[in-house]
């Protein structure tokens, strides 16, 4: 009876971190106002996935979930409210994980019109 009990814990347990998804964790010191993701230097990106978050950014230390994105290996760009653009080389992105941005990851920076 216990060995039941416990194999159904695990298995509650496990059901509950699979639906967690892939998120991301803004460490970057400003608040982000665009994110898009291509594989790895394909350069096909993805629609403005900072749109799904409730106020449309994703703030320092703030995770947005991302939907629509197998694991695999991504480039992003990211864009902020004063018109910086950044971009991020070769991202790991694993399935049901959190992987984050900071100020050291931010590459080939320049201002938008």
């Amino acid at each position: 009876m216990a060995a039941v009990l416990l194999a159904a814990a695990s298995a509650a347990h496990g059901q509950g971190k699979a639906g967690k998804g892939i998120r991301l964790w803004n460490l970057t010191t400003a608040t982000i106002s665009s994110f898009q993701l291509s594989p790895a230097g394909q350069d096909r990106w993805t629609a403005n996935l900072t749109l799904a978050d409730k106020d449309k950014e994703v703030d320092h230390d703030e995770r947005l979930r991302i939907s629509g994105i197998e694991p695999g290996r991504y480039d992003a760009k990211v864009g902020y409210p004063d018109g910086r653009q950044c971009m991020v080389r070769n991202i790991e992105i694993k399935a049901d994980a959190v992987f984050d941005i900071a100020d050291k990851d931010l590459t080939d920076c320049n201002k938008q019109r």
